[in-house]
């Protein structure tokens, strides 16, 4: 027996086998319970999504000898024929083989016409956008008002060239393009009943290529079988898709966020040995960048089940909201501006030199020279330097004399903390303490930081530092604080950048270019060194 591709072997034989589309179906299914049934249908729809599939399991309901139902038996004659597409009374016709007037008059005449085997003749009429506009006065009247025993099933991927005569005499349902959740779950269950071995990844990389289509999945899936030889796997079947395996792509993101540009130039050079396209490794980049600030702000970016999940989460953690933020900016500018670089790949790498050398201020108060990581990029000269304490530095446990005199910033810099719980320690000036509690208090601007589970972050970080047990209380002010850390390091640079810029106003040399050119001073170029 010849062997029939996965896209014709599991094609839906009832609404029960259909993925995706549970809004459509419920409206089928309780019509065809309800017996509230119309004479014109109309199934819209990107490729592959299952428009004809339930057009042809409708027909089948319609024409089943056991009766008009949502759930044909698939056992009758009628249903087997309709399955196998040879039952005479479903008439299919490809509009785009067939647009001229007289293809559809000579369709129409048998309309009058009892059918010859079933309970419902049923016209099932495909790409039917692709008519002619005389084909579709010549279908006007017929459609409008049909003989009893006449249904037309009409399927479109282009409802805005149909005729609004058209559109108003047809029940419109519009199809979706199915998730890749969905899609990777139907090619999973097909993969077990087909007792073929697979790897996770690669049907998630497959049901991303599909692109919210069944079909087109199902037929990648069968050449990754054959590519693979007979079975799924995940490093062949990026090969063949051509995609980027993402642990490149993490392995990237780990680097930049640790600071460390050998380990980053490392990865750059892993992900080169498979030559991979340019633009897609960026967007991958940029991807996983979305699903990073998802999973900070509302913990939705990193699905159960997802094999990223944890690297995912893991990023979250580390990566300040801003960091991301501004990774992502640089990634999407980074694209856009591959096809002016010298070439793809040192476009790609300036885009991931530009992501190390560029990190919001605050993320690099804390950065000493000292917790760098071997070959880590040098934080560019922030104002502020935190002095660290003698022998135990900024290590020491609270409640010495750092604590005592209220420097909140010597401990903030010795904690190493890092995202969210960083920006919470920055934002908020020491109180005081006693033998049971450490009491700070958060800049109100900045009271989107404060959370139970950042504020159990920090107690916990705190007490390792100090070897004591202490309750971490954390009030809110009432005004803006002009003592945090972070606060003051900002003043410390608005104080830098006044200085240099009173340095440039006051140098000679430029003032005589100014005098002999008219040149002016383009202030915004103007940084503290």
């Amino acid at each position: 027996m010849s062997y029939q591709v996965l896209a014709r072997k599991w094609r839906p034989r009832n609404f029960s086998e259909v993925v995706g589309q549970e809004h459509v179906l419920k409206a089928l299914i309780n019509a065809l319970d309800q017996n509230r049934l119309h004479h014109g249908f109309l199934f819209t729809g990107t490729r592959g999504v299952g428009k004809t599939t339930l057009a042809r399991i409708l027909a089948k309901s319609l024409n089943c000898e056991t009766g008009v139902s949502s759930r044909p038996c698939g056992e009758c004659s009628a249903c087997r024929e309709i399955d196998e597409g040879r039952f005479v009374d479903l008439i299919e016709v490809d509009a785009a083989s067939r647009t001229k007037v007289e293809d559809t008059r000579d369709l129409l005449e048998n309309v009058q016409y009892a059918p010859t085997r079933g309970r419902y003749k049923v016209y099932l009429i495909d790409e039917v956008h692709m008519l002619s506009n005389a084909s579709f006065n010549a279908l006007l009247k017929t459609l409008e008002e049909p003989p009893p025993h006449i249904k037309f099933l009409l399927a479109t991927t282009d409802p805005q060239k149909l005729p609004a005569t058209i559109l108003s005499r047809c029940l419109q349902f519009n199809l979706k393009r199915l998730s890749q959740k969905a899609i990777q779950g139907q090619l999973e269950r097909i993969l077990e009943q087909e007792q073929i071995a697979y790897d996770s990844s690669a049907t998630q990389a497959v049901a991303k290529a599909a692109d919210g289509s069944m079909r087109d999945a199902l037929s990648l899936l069968d050449q990754a079988i054959a590519h693979c030889g007979g079975k799924l796997g995940e490093r062949e079947t990026h090969a063949m898709l051509g995609t980027i395996d993402r642990r490149y792509i993490f392995a990237l993101l780990q680097a930049i966020a640790d600071n460390d540009g050998a380990a980053l130039y490392s990865a750059l050079q892993d992900l080169e040995t498979y030559n991979p396209d340019y633009q897609e490794a960026l967007n991958e980049l940029n991807s996983a960048l979305h699903r990073i600030a998802l999973t900070q702000v509302l913990d939705a970016g990193a699905e159960d089940g997802d094999d990223d999940g944890a690297r995912i989460r893991g990023l979250a953690q580390q990566l300040s909201a801003e960091d991301v933020q501004l990774l992502y900016q640089i990634g999407i500018l980074g694209r856009r501006d591959l096809p002016l670089a010298p070439d793809p790949h040192s476009g790609l790498e300036m885009t991931l030199l530009r992501m190390l050398a560029f990190r919001p201020l605050a993320a690099q108060a804390a950065a000493t020279p000292d917790n760098r990581q071997p070959g880590a990029v040098p934080p560019r000269d922030v104002p502020s330097p935190v002095a660290r304490g003698p022998a135990g530095g900024a290590g020491a446990a609270v409640g010495t004399s750092a604590a005592a005199t209220g420097n909140w910033q010597q401990i903030v810099s010795g904690l190493q903390l890092t995202g969210l719980a960083q920006q919470l320690a920055l934002n908020c000036r020491y109180l005081g303490q006693d033998d049971k509690c450490l009491r700070l208090e958060l800049d109100p601007q900045h009271g989107h930081l404060f959370s139970d589970k950042l504020r159990q972050r920090l107690q916990e970080t705190l007490n390792r530092h100090s070897g004591k047990d202490l309750r971490l209380d954390i009030s809110i002010g009432k005004s803006t604080l002009a003592d945090t850390p972070a606060a003051l390091a900002s003043q410390r640079q608005q104080q830098q950048q006044a200085a240099a810029e009173q340095e440039v106003a006051g140098n000679a040399h430029i003032k005589a270019l100014q005098e002999a050119f008219g040149a002016s001073v383009d202030q915004d170029s103007i940084k503290p060194i």
